[in-house]
């Protein structure tokens, strides 16, 4: 199973920043450690062709000239480099390889991603471009390219179930019947204005795992009924874990391993490839949020080796 990766483009952030840089090569090296069926690969960086079916082409210049406003750092959260210019191209470059592979295996990942804050014009919440936006439009064309003109368009549905709504993802697709965006999130979490997606679930504080899961259960059942997606984005967010400090939820990892079946099962028994992205975490003991995408990874596999069994 192949995994793309772009952790030794490391942000020069001031000491004492709260986004936890060190977890992407925490969670490669455990994956090199503990799961050999899993290919690293290095991404490379999303072409601005690529970037421009979900950003603006204004956006994109700033970022990539560093003449991003005081202010839109600030609601980034990063202070613009060339090494956040080319870490963010490379994370989306590693969500729009993982979507092609899990076309042709079924499942494949980004050791990062899932920067489901940003919109088309500007970054939010520690995301600087929306990788899933991107991959999802990048695969709606090659989709459309292949199959000649007056096809219909490659259905998709975005699972997000990073504790945070994806607000910029929901407000690039509002309107847009190609694309089910979902999202299962803290009501009172960041972001405090969020937008209207296809499906939302707002969870209460210290949500648990019973009821945690039988909000997702409930929402997997609505998106059937609505969607018939041909590829499936789903973010694994491992901060909705009860020992995040951002999350405010208090699922345990037995809830999240089970949330993360639900999610590849969901997909593997309607045989619909999904590419899979980390999103947040945020542990007050960084070891519980590489346990969790650890977990994650193990799981992917598992659904991996199935997709290859029927493969003729």
């Amino acid at each position: 199973m192949f995994a793309y990766y772009a952790d030794h483009f490391v942000l020069p952030l001031p000491e004492g920043h709260r986004f936890p840089m060190a977890k992407y090569r925490m969670l490669r090296d455990r994956i090199a450690q503990q799961l050999p069926g899993v290919a690293l690969q290095v991404a490379l960086p999303a072409p601005d062709d690529d970037l421009a079916l979900a950003h603006t082409p204004e956006y994109i210049d700033t970022i990539a000239h560093g003449t991003l406003p005081p202010a839109a750092q600030r609601e980034i959260g990063f202070p613009w480099s060339e090494a956040m210019a080319e870490r963010a191209r490379r994370s989306v470059g590693a969500t729009v390889a993982a979507s092609r592979q899990a076309l042709h295996d079924g499942v494949a990942g980004n050791l990062a991603g899932g920067t489901h804050h940003a919109y088309a014009h500007k970054g939010s919440g520690f995301c600087v471009f929306n990788d899933v936006a991107v991959a999802a439009r990048r695969m709606q064309a090659e989709h459309a390219a292949g199959r000649g003109g007056g096809s219909p368009p490659l259905q998709v549905a975005v699972i997000d179930l990073d504790v945070h709504q994806g607000n910029g993802t929901a407000h690039i697709f509002q309107g847009d019947d190609s694309v089910f965006t979902l999202s299962l999130h803290g009501a009172r979490n960041f972001p405090f204005r969020k937008e209207a997606g296809d499906l939302d679930v707002d969870l209460p504080d210290g949500c648990g795992d019973v009821e945690y899961l039988q909000a997702l259960d409930e929402a997997l059942a609505v998106l059937e009924q609505r969607c018939t997606p041909g590829l499936v984005f789903y973010l694994a967010g491992s901060d909705p874990h009860e020992g995040d400090r951002l999350g405010r939820l208090a699922v345990t990892h037995d809830g999240l391993e089970a949330r993360d079946r639900r999610v590849f099962d969901w997909a593997w028994q309607r045989r619909i490839p999904l590419v899979f992205a980390m999103a947040g975490g945020y542990g007050n003991d960084l070891e519980d949020t590489i346990q969790a995408q650890l977990a994650t990874w193990r799981v992917a596999l598992q659904y991996h080796q199935r997709w290859q069994n029927v493969r003729p």
